[in-house]
């Protein structure tokens, strides 16, 4: 096995733990709130708390990895994450499974930003777009995989069973980080430890119109994506009326355009320019959101209809992803874990604010969700289409020591 495609599968791996505990246990949401005897809200609440505490501690693990190496922040956050499942899993009411999800989410942070300045430790350009579209072949197969795993154990064992299997997850992926992922970031070329460099890097990547652009173009996407993961189990199972097994289905059909049109993000980057690629996907998904906004708000209420239109605005976030994320790092080497950090940060927190949105508004239909889902496809495309262009001249940014 070549050693790009080992590391692709390491990484893919490691940042898929942390969405596989969210997708594993949605098609147990409304068993949840039942069992738990919580409210719609309450329940939901586990999805933004974890996405809040995994959003705000990259903004600790990003740092620490470019001053202590890749490899030790992400021992500390897989064991941090295995203690919030085996919580979660012993949870006897809705409040202490919220307090289990937000130590969940502490330590998933690791995952997602460490595996991002991994990728921009070993490649940049298009190689990197190619580096990070193979990645989430293997990072996407939790949204096809997880949902269907979830179904399959909490028919004979109960929802408690999900939290078990995403312990034993964190420590194969503990495995892992041992012994088949190689050290990046040797020290050399590590920043003192010192909170100076921190908030220097910091300051530097916020002064950054380029690189908040990119950053939220990427985030509007998710966090549309955020408002599907916290309503579609309600909307699915509650209102059309489909078994945790078919609402699994359902799901993965997203994954399935999503993880298509990812492949092609690296071709299509090399042949028209990453740039001019985000902006043609921002309009399509842009274009899909608004269909379907509309559709909905005639009074065409059909399950066909609205998993069409989420598969194509999905299938173009593909494309927009991938080149987003290597984008947003490219003119940031020296500080790739706080720009990892800080890019990671904002889009999760954008996705906790959607996700509340969504929460707020929701009334057993599709169209809150179809709602929130267009205005974030709106803003996409605004920000794509004022976003500055890459400099010229690129001068590595560092903090001052």
């Amino acid at each position: 096995m070549s050693s790009f495609l080992r590391n692709a599968i390491v990484l893919g791996l490691l940042a898929a733990v942390g969405p596989f505990a969210i997708d594993m246990y949605l098609p147990a949401l409304p068993a949840i709130a039942a069992d738990l005897g919580a409210s719609t809200a309450a329940t939901q609440m586990t999805l933004m708390v974890f996405f809040v505490a995994f959003g705000v501690f990259q903004l600790a693990f990003g740092p620490l990895s470019d001053m202590l190496g890749r490899k030790l922040p992400l021992y500390f956050g897989l064991a941090v994450f295995a203690i919030g499942s085996v919580g979660c899993a012993l949870a006897p009411s809705i409040e202490w499974l919220i307090i289990g999800r937000v130590v969940q989410g502490v330590g998933a942070a690791a995952l997602a930003v460490i595996p991002r300045a991994i990728i921009r430790d070993l490649h940049t350009g298009t190689e990197a777009t190619r580096l990070m579209a193979t990645v989430m072949l293997v990072f996407s197969v939790s949204p096809i995989l997880a949902p269907l795993a979830g179904s399959a154990v909490i028919g004979p064992f109960g929802w408690r069973a999900i939290f078990v299997a995403v312990t034993v997850a964190a420590v194969l992926a503990l495995a892992m980080v041992a012994f088949l992922l190689p050290e990046t970031r040797p020290k050399s070329q590590r920043l003192p430890l010192r909170f100076g460099n921190a908030f220097g890097g910091f300051g530097v990547l916020l002064r950054d119109a380029r690189f908040l652009g990119l950053t939220f173009i990427g985030g509007f996407g998710m966090a549309s994506f955020f408002a599907f993961l916290a309503s579609s189990s309600f909307v699915y199972i509650g209102h059309f009326g489909l078994t945790p097994m078919q609402y699994s289905l359902a799901f993965s059909v997203n994954a399935v355009g999503f993880i298509g049109a990812s492949q092609f993000a690296a071709k299509a980057g090399e042949r028209f320019g990453m740039a001019r690629v985000v902006v043609a996907a921002v309009s399509v998904y842009t274009f899909f959101a608004l269909a379907l906004f509309a559709v909905t708000l005639s009074g065409i209420d059909s399950l066909p209809v609205l998993m069409t239109g989420l598969f194509f605005a999905f299938a173009s976030l593909g494309l927009v992803i991938p080149s987003t994320m290597v984008l947003s790092l490219e003119e940031h080497g020296p500080i790739a874990g706080m720009a990892s950090a800080l890019g990671g940060t904002l889009q999760f927190l954008s996705g906790a604010v959607t996700i509340t949105v969504a929460s707020v508004f929701f009334d057993g239909t599709s169209l809150p969700m179809v709602t929130v889902i267009a205005a974030c496809a709106v803003a996409a495309l605004v920000l794509s289409l004022v976003t500055p262009p890459p400099r010229t001249i690129i001068a590595a940014a560092q903090p001052a020591e």
